[in-house]
């Protein structure tokens, strides 16, 4: 018998299909195993906002806890692109780009490092997370507040589709997820405006109290004399 190659990918999806099916009959525990492999290790072949999907429709009950298990699960395991780039990152982009260009790259990173890995979180696939992921590491974001930025977008994420799920049924949910899919441009757009509008929405809420003034304006505004004020002159 001629002996057969089997491609990668092939085993790869095999591993996958075996994965899915043993995780998913153990309820909320198969859920987090799961949402953990795909952020972690290797995408599913079914992507986890669909397999969440399917849990909500199963028991719309437990909606807020398969969004907060396949969440936190989902951040802990991006934990592990993010110090694979943390770890020889730096070499592997200076061997394919300049200094001068790897600094600007992290500078500008650096400036809204929060947003640059909430956003793409909340993006469901093809959105290549595990790419952001990994540049978080290879820019030395503290780990603390990338878990925290992944668990945000995955949450909006996978509350997004469960509420459809729950309200309007499955089949409404993967035609969301198939629309996002063809067009993710202006998906990526519109949730960065939204973003923005919350962003600024709170931001008018912590500083209503303060007559428009930044607490940088105000300590500005105590350390100038009052008008007429004699106090400073020497007599």
């Amino acid at each position: 018998m001629i002996p057969v190659a089997i491609h990668p990918i092939v085993v790869l999806h095999k591993v996958n299909a075996i994965l899915l099916a043993t995780l998913k009959p153990l309820g909320i525990w198969g859920l987090g195993g799961l949402a953990f492999i795909d952020s972690g290790l290797f995408p599913l072949p079914m992507p986890m906002d669909a397999v969440l999907i399917g849990y909500v429709a199963t028991d719309h009950r437990k909606l807020l806890l398969y969004v907060l298990m396949a969440s936190g699960t989902s951040a802990i395991g991006s934990l592990i692109p993010y110090y694979v780039g943390r770890a020889g990152g730096e070499l592997f982009l200076l061997k394919r780009i300049n200094r001068d260009r790897y600094e600007k790259l992290r500078d500008r990173f650096a400036s809204q490092e929060f947003m640059a890995i909430m956003i793409p979180a909340m993006c469901p696939p093809p959105m290549p997370i595990k790419l952001f992921e990994f540049a978080a590491g290879v820019f030395e974001m503290k780990p603390l507040r990338f878990a925290t930025a992944i668990f945000a977008g995955k949450f909006v994420q996978f509350l997004f589709f469960g509420l459809i799920t729950m309200l309007y049924g499955p089949e409404i949910a993967h035609t969301a997820r198939r629309a996002m899919h063809e067009h993710r441009e202006f998906v990526l757009v519109l949730v960065g405006v939204a973003v923005l509008a919350i962003v600024v929405y709170i931001l008018r809420k912590v500083f209503s109290g303060r007559d428009s003034k930044f607490p940088i304006e105000e300590m500005t505004a105590q350390d100038e004399p009052a008008e007429g004020d004699d106090s400073t002159l020497i007599t």
